[in-house]
């Protein structure tokens, strides 16, 4: 089991609809740390820390939701966070 921390900047149908609150609830099943949030060009940001594999079936879950529509990801390694315990949402791009 590898822990790591990746950025996910989500594209596609992926505000107003469900997507923060799908991704911490995706978050807190597979036992993930890190955040979410809405940005002001339509996109959502992701910080995500726990296993890697884990990491993948959050973007799985998170896409299986109704409306929401992943057309792309970018994804950037991050150092990790030793202190983080939870996954919270920023209610916007100014909570962060």
């Amino acid at each position: 089991m590898a822990i790591v921390r990746k950025k996910l900047t989500f594209y596609g149908s992926v505000q107003g609809v469900g997507f923060r609150y799908r991704a911490k609830a995706a978050a807190d099943e597979f036992r993930l740390t890190g955040s979410v949030k809405n940005m002001p060009d339509g996109t959502v940001e992701a910080y995500v820390q726990g296993d890697e594999e884990l990491i993948t079936r959050f973007i799985t879950q998170i896409n299986k939701g109704r409306f929401v529509n992943i057309t792309g990801i970018d994804t950037c390694n991050l150092p990790l966070e030793e202190n983080e315990r939870s996954f919270k949402i920023a209610s916007s791009y100014y909570d962060y």
